[in-house]
């Protein structure tokens, strides 16, 4: 099958190309390396450094003949968005509409997703929340992910193209970027491996549900053979606190470093946390690293990563 992932120098889209190319799927990775990495991209794959929104994506469909989209590529940190709407809904809005008349135009069969499941819900009135909760993001992130949600079913009920929406929770793990303000885990992981200074904006009882890359990657296969068009959360309906990660991953860790807390940034959210009920029940996934083991496996990367002198 030919498939395009965008966004797959990054964090998690390297890893959904990893699972792709070893199941013979023929891989091509679009991205313009604002946020991804070169070392990301596995070799195997055709690699076009680009942005979405540009008008030579017409002709990247055109040339592929792409059975399938994978749609990563997104500006995705909440806290740049508050700084700046209008870039975020550049990328997250027009960017990602301008793949969608390019999968119509050039007979895509299937557009795969990576939405937000704690933006979109906003603050919450339900715990863990399922798909059927209030919309109401606190974030133009949270927003532009839930305006292109209607687009895609739009595009469905004008145009047949098939979709699914993965509204992720917070997901971790190896290749997360440590730079900037997102990625809560990997940041710590790289700054109490090395010795630097971790932060925690706000007192850190902040929850967050903490999902590893493996069972998201999982997800997006099993998203492949889904027949109809759905959206289903991808998380692990279990609230963790940013104080419980510190502690957890610093003694992964073995660093002695005690918390540093700092004002809370805004747009941010005071609890998160999401179902797996309806997409156990349609594509029978369920979460199957533990935090702990998930951790684990995050810090022995950034350790190494460390070592080579990354």
């Amino acid at each position: 099958m030919n498939i395009l992932v965008t966004g797959g120098a990054g964090f998690i889209g390297s890893n959904l190309a990893d699972a792709l190319l070893s199941e013979g799927h023929r891989v091509s990775i679009l991205d313009n390396l604002s946020t991804g990495k070169r070392s990301n991209i596995p070799g195997e794959s055709e690699f076009l450094e680009l942005d979405i929104a540009s008008p030579v994506v017409d002709k990247v469909f055109e040339r592929g003949k792409f059975d399938t989209v994978f749609h990563l590529a997104a500006q995705m940190d909440v806290r740049k968005s508050v700084e700046n709407p209008a870039n975020d809904a550049e990328i997250n809005i027009i960017g990602g509409i301008n793949l969608l008349q390019a999968s119509v135009k050039h007979g895509v069969k299937k557009f795969i997703f990576s939405s937000t499941g704690g933006a979109i819900y906003g603050e919450q009135e339900e715990y863990p929340a399922p798909e059927t909760h209030a919309a109401n993001p606190l974030s133009p992130y949270g927003i532009s992910k839930l305006a292109f949600e209607k687009y895609l079913y739009f595009y469905n009920y004008q145009h047949g193209l098939h979709y699914v929406g993965l509204r992720y929770a917070n997901v971790y793990g190896p290749r997360q970027n440590s730079e900037g303000e997102a990625g809560v885990v990997a940041i710590f992981c790289k700054r109490l491996l090395k010795g630097e200074k971790a932060v925690i904006y706000g007192d850190g009882c902040q929850t967050r549900d903490f999902v590893f890359v493996d069972d998201v990657v999982r997800a997006n296969l099993m998203a492949m053979d889904f027949a109809s068009s759905m959206t289903f959360n991808v998380g692990t309906g279990v609230e963790t606190d940013i104080n419980t990660i510190f502690d957890k991953i610093k003694t992964a860790a073995g660093s002695s470093q005690a918390r540093i807390s700092l004002e809370p940034k805004p747009g941010e959210q005071r609890r998160s946390c999401i179902t797996y009920g309806k997409i156990k029940k349609y594509l029978g996934w369920s979460p199957e690293v533990t935090l702990d083991k998930g951790i684990e496996k995050t810090v022995a990367f950034f350790r190494n990563q460390i070592a080579q002198g990354d």
